[in-house]
Parts: C-alpha cells; sequence; structure tokens
C-alpha cells in the first residue's frame, strides 16, 4: 500500500506525471522530454532525478546524452498509466505532449547542434 500512496504524492506534481505518460509511450532521451514538455533542462533534471531516486525510472549513459526509460514495478500502477493513455483524449495537456512526441528526433538534433 505504501508503494500506492507513494506514486500518488508522487505524480501529483503535474510535470512528474507528463513525464511518466511520455516514458510510458518509449524511452526518451533528456533534451527531448525538455523539446515535448516545453520546460527547461534544470527543472526537467530535477523531476527525473525524483523518479529515479524513487526508480520510477532508469537511466543510461549513451555517450554524452542521457536516455530515461520507465521503470514501474506495480501491475496496478502499470495499468492506471496505461489506462491514462488509451483514454489520453481527455487529458488536453497530456494530448498536446503526444502530438508533440512525434518532434522528438528534431528535439535530439537540435540538442546535438547545441552540444556539439
Amino acid at each position: 500500500m505504501s508503494y500506492l500512496i507513494e506514486f500518488f504524492k508522487l505524480v501529483s506534481d503535474e510535470t512528474r506525471l507528463r513525464i511518466i505518460v511520455l516514458l510510458a509511450q518509449g524511452d526518451l532521451y533528456v533534451c527531448q522530454i525538455c523539446g515535448v514538455l516545453k520546460l527547461s533542462q534544470p527543472k526537467v533534471s530535477k523531476h527525473l532525478s525524483k523518479l529515479r531516486d524513487l526508480n520510477y525510472v532508469v537511466d543510461e549513459r549513451k555517450e554524452k546524452y542521457i536516455l530515461y526509460s520507465l521503470n514501474l514495478q506495480d501491475d496496478v500502477i502499470k495499468k492506471l498509466v496505461q489506462n491514462i493513455i488509451e483514454n489520453i483524449e481527455r487529458y488536453p495537456i497530456l494530448k498536446e505532449d503526444r502530438n508533440r512526441l512525434t518532434d522528438k528526433d528534431a528535439f535530439l538534433r537540435q540538442c546535438k547542434t547545441k552540444l556539439d
């Protein structure tokens, strides 16, 4: 039960909920998440750090970049997140995020251009 309560506290923050829903749709680099959410890298990294500390996401370094993946262990929470995605039309901001997700490769190219 404490795992469930911890999860709901965590996703009571809109940005963290948006990140979880994004990562449930596929692995993403930090710069892609920033582009989709239209948020700064420090703000996104702060939320990703919290999610990582609580083991809801895992990261993997790929050269200069960090790739994030969702790491949900509880089946109830997995189904909850999947249900949100299946009903994404009901949540305008999540729907907008999903639409911008189609530009994830462009966001990654922009990031690479800035770092190179």
